[in-house]
This record gives structure tokens, sequence and C-alpha cells, in this order.
């Protein structure tokens, strides 16, 4: 059985969304038991992870690591259409990634012990980000 859903998220700006629950919730509702959850980003300019979820900062140190690695407003980048802000957000998406693939069991994703979803929002103005969920299994 295959069961596709969309989901639309808003995001405040850069930084971390915690979508287990959201992307739990939608596993549930499948009726998959067993199986495997794709989870796809159809944006170029935010990403996903799975990531620590007990201790915040760990995605603090991950946005520090970003910001000293693709500095907004770098004078190198001539990819600037929507601001400083641009082609840092490009490069931080290519560098982590725009799907997840989760096993599922007895109808719940199995994430580790400290493990969640994250959306990660790389421009720094809110923006609504559309997520497709394909879930395989029985």
């Amino acid at each position: 059985m295959v069961n596709q859903q969309h989901i639309s998220l808003h995001t405040n700006g850069r930084g971390t969304h915690n979508i287990s629950q959201q992307i739990q919730d939608a596993v549930v509702s499948s009726g998959i038991q067993t199986g495997i959850l794709n989870i796809f980003l159809q944006h170029t300019s935010a990403s996903l992870i799975l990531c620590e979820n007990a201790d915040p900062a760990v995605r603090k140190d991950l946005e520090t690591f970003m910001a000293r690695t693709c500095p907004d407003g770098d004078p190198d980048f001539i990819h600037t259409d929507e601001g400083p802000d641009d082609m840092p957000a490009h490069i931080r998406t290519i560098l982590t990634d725009s799907s997840l693939t989760i096993p599922i069991q007895q109808g719940r994703l199995l994430l580790g012990t400290w493990q969640g979803i994250f959306l990660w929002e790389h421009r720094t103005q809110p923006h609504q980000r559309r997520l497709i969920l394909t879930i395989y299994g029985e």
C-alpha cells in the first residue's frame, strides 16, 4: 500500500523547526503499520535534518557553523536576486538534505532516542514550505 500526503508549514525565518509530531501524526493517519516513510521538501532554500532533539544547543551550534561556512552577504556570491541570504540559503540546502527516509514499525517512526525531524529554514524571512510524505508499506 502507498499513502501520499502533503503538509504545508509556515516558518518564522532562519532556524530549525521540530516537525517530528506532525510527521508521526501523518504516519498514524496513513494506517500503515510496517514500512518506510520518505519526506521530500519542495524548496531550494530550506532543508530537512535528522538531529539531536533534546539539547537545542546542538542546533544553535549547527547554525553557527553554517553562518561561518557560508555567510550572508559574501561578496563572492553573484546570485543575490532575493537578498544577501539568497545564495547562502541555497548552499546550506545543498550541504544538508531535501529528503529523509525513515523506517516504520507498529505504526511508529523508528527514530532513535535523541533523534528528531527538523525543517531547517535557511532564509532570514518567514516562508511557507511544502512537504510531500510518501508512506510505503502494509
